[in-house]
């Protein structure tokens, strides 16, 4: 089955999470050592901060939590970064 791409979407979360990031002062090989080692998560930060891949709500929420933001406020963030 073909996995449904929402582009709007998907640079929307780009654009959080690089914020996230970029507001700890993390580098992306930090997280992406960080998420390695605590979670077993083989994530490249750099691709999902330019909205090259489709990330799952799975990922999302680990994101969210290392970030220590709750879901429902990363999804407020990415409202309105869609909207503008």
């Amino acid at each position: 089955m073909k996995q449904i791409k929402n582009d709007v979407l998907v640079r929307a979360i780009a654009i959080v999470f690089k914020r996230l990031r970029e507001k700890t002062g993390l580098s992306q090989e930090k997280v992406m050592d960080d998420l390695k080692i605590d979670k077993g998560l083989s994530l490249h930060v750099g691709r999902l901060e330019t909205a090259k891949i489709n990330p799952t709500i799975s990922t999302i929420d680990a994101l969210c939590v290392y970030y220590n933001i709750s879901l429902s406020n990363f999804f407020k963030l990415v409202e309105k970064e869609i909207q503008g």
